[in-house]
């Protein structure tokens, strides 16, 4: 486990220069963000990617399920000059009414959407809590990627450095974390991200049936955010290896900007 991820204030500190520096301009490529736009983040923590938006005016809200996170992220805000534009909700996703939040002009779920179960219920969920014309940012590592059972939340430095070891049958991946010396908790935790997994395949198949439209989509062999956590610079997947299927084995990133677009129809 790196210190990124016990050291929470960091970990916050790291996900508001991502935003600023990756998200932002990302977005903004394809979808103007001005100080009016209104911005909620599923599963977002302790809240660090709302940073900017809120820096640049935007109204923003902040939905997680752990009382906890939503804690330290009202911590964190205390002192920010545009605190009273932020709203914090501690509520699982599939019970939160866009009756009661109101509707956005954009929705973000950045490396939250491998952690969500019942995907097949989440995309036209969330799409309740769009305005008309809105978008949704997503990100997430194909499941099948070197770390994309998120093995470097290991305790043991070893086995939180070896790639694809999540990919073994599942009494064998138990086996190895029990092995290795791992607490129970974060053995269901990285058994909980197993049953949850997504592929870049599955995912825009659940796009395209509830009527999404991929504004922008890329794949990279580098995340952006390495750049910032690791100092290691971006590099979109090569079209050469764009293949259908075996991408999720090396992609380490998949970013899009969703539109939903009730004439749209694709087979994916």
């Amino acid at each position: 486990m790196q210190k990124r991820h016990t050291d929470r204030e960091k970990y916050f500190q790291e996900q508001s220069l991502v935003a600023k520096d990756v998200l932002l301009p990302y977005i903004a490529s394809a979808f103007p963000l001005l100080p009016t736009t209104t911005v909620a983040e599923v599963g977002c923590g302790e809240a660090g990617n709302l940073h900017p938006f809120l820096t640049m005016g935007c109204k923003v809200t902040g939905i997680d399920c752990s009382a906890v996170r939503i804690e330290r992220a009202a911590q964190y805000y205390a002192t920010h000059p545009l605190r009273k534009n932020l709203t914090l909700v501690v509520r699982d996703i599939f019970e939160t009414d866009s009756r009661e939040t109101g509707t956005f002009d954009l929705v973000i779920l950045r490396d939250s959407l491998e952690h969500i179960p019942n995907k097949e219920k989440l995309i036209p969920h969330v799409k309740k809590f769009l305005s008309p014309g809105g978008h949704i940012f997503i990100s997430f590592p194909p499941w099948q990627m070197p770390f994309g059972g998120h093995q470097q939340l290991c305790r043991n430095k070893f086995i939180s450095r070896l790639p694809y070891i999540h990919l073994l049958p599942r009494p064998l991946f138990f086996g190895l974390l029990k092995c290795f010396g791992e607490k129970h908790y974060l053995i269901e935790e990285l058994l909980q991200i197993r049953r949850t997994c997504i592929s870049i395949e599955r995912f825009k198949s659940l796009a395209f049936k509830n009527n999404f439209r991929l504004e922008r989509e890329d794949l990279y062999l580098i995340n952006p955010a390495y750049e910032i956590k690791f100092g290691i610079r971006a590099k979109k997947l090569p079209e050469l290896l764009n293949i259908r299927w075996f991408r999720n084995f090396y992609s380490t990133a998949f970013y899009c900007l969703l539109v939903s677009d009730p004439n749209f129809q694709t087979k994916g």
